[in-house]
């Protein structure tokens, strides 16, 4: 029985450059759509989503079936919180708002197996193919194909950043561009000066450190993020999407209402504006 490796950690090796998108609805539907639109993963919140397991099983399965990658933001919380969308089967997890090296070292202890931490051993969930395979193969393949992502999203937590960075046992860092610029006064400033220079400093020390280098959103012109080291690229959000294409839609209504004839034209106000 032949367990699924990580897309996103397939294509890295091979010096690509692999996509996510931001999925905040629940219906397994639209990761199907991401999927069959070519997209390599799909990162599914439960930190400001109010989303249940058995529905998040669902997702990740719609991930699976179209070979993607599901990468979970966990709820900042306990062990538990972090494994199980690992034994649910998710490619991986974003733990957000990572502040100290210590705490680092906490998500890795808690989410590897020995030797490199101290993961509890079931096996029987759908991760480990429900007992199916060797304990030997299950293990090895959790420490090598699931992928753990921090974020850096604070000012303590870039001034720790180097310490973080060079923490053992995780894969890619995050610079949460939107927290921190809130936590500097400068909400939704995501292209400030200090904001920029804050997202450029992580993804150096990341590189430098081994780490991979994902970005939450495409917030700056593609070729500098690829020369500032970002290397996994999350292109979108669901709800952005059909925000915009319904915002879209609705101008083209009115537009086109604007210019009928007068004898074609509502007298009353529409719905439209």
């Amino acid at each position: 029985m032949k367990l699924r490796p990580s897309r996103i950690l397939a294509q890295l090796r091979r010096n690509q450059l692999p996509t996510s998108f931001k999925v905040n609805l629940n219906d397994p539907r639209v990761i199907e759509i991401a999927g069959l639109n070519g997209c390599d993963a799909v990162w599914i919140c439960q930190e400001h989503v109010p989303n249940d397991w058995s529905n998040l099983e669902h997702q990740i399965r719609a991930a699976r079936i179209h070979n993607m990658d599901s990468l979970v933001r966990v709820a900042k919380g306990s062990y538990s919180d972090y494994v199980r969308p690992f034994e649910a089967d998710a490619t991986g997890i974003i733990v957000p708002h990572v502040t100290t090296a210590d705490e680092a070292r906490q998500i890795v202890a808690w989410t590897r197996f020995h030797p490199i931490g101290q993961r509890a051993i079931d096996g029987g969930n759908t991760d480990g193919r429900y007992c199916l395979i060797p304990l030997t193969d299950y293990l090895r393949h959790s420490n090598d194909e699931r992928v753990i992502i921090l974020q850096i999203e604070s000012p303590e937590a870039l001034a720790n950043v180097e310490a973080i960075a060079a923490v053992p046992g995780y894969n890619g860092i995050m610079f949460g561009p939107g927290d921190f610029s809130h936590r500097i006064g400068l909400a939704g400033q995501i292209n400030a000066p200090e904001v920029v220079a804050a997202r450029k400093h992580v993804a150096a020390v990341a590189r430098r450190h081994g780490k991979f280098v994902m970005t939450s959103g495409l917030f700056a012109p593609f070729e500098e993020l690829v020369a500032e080291g970002h290397q996994v690229f999350n292109v979108g959000a669901d709800v952005l999407a059909l925000g915009a294409y319904t915002q879209q839609r609705l101008e083209l209504v009115s537009t086109s209402i604007d210019a009928l004839p007068a004898k074609l034209k509502p007298t009353d106000r529409t719905p439209y504006g």
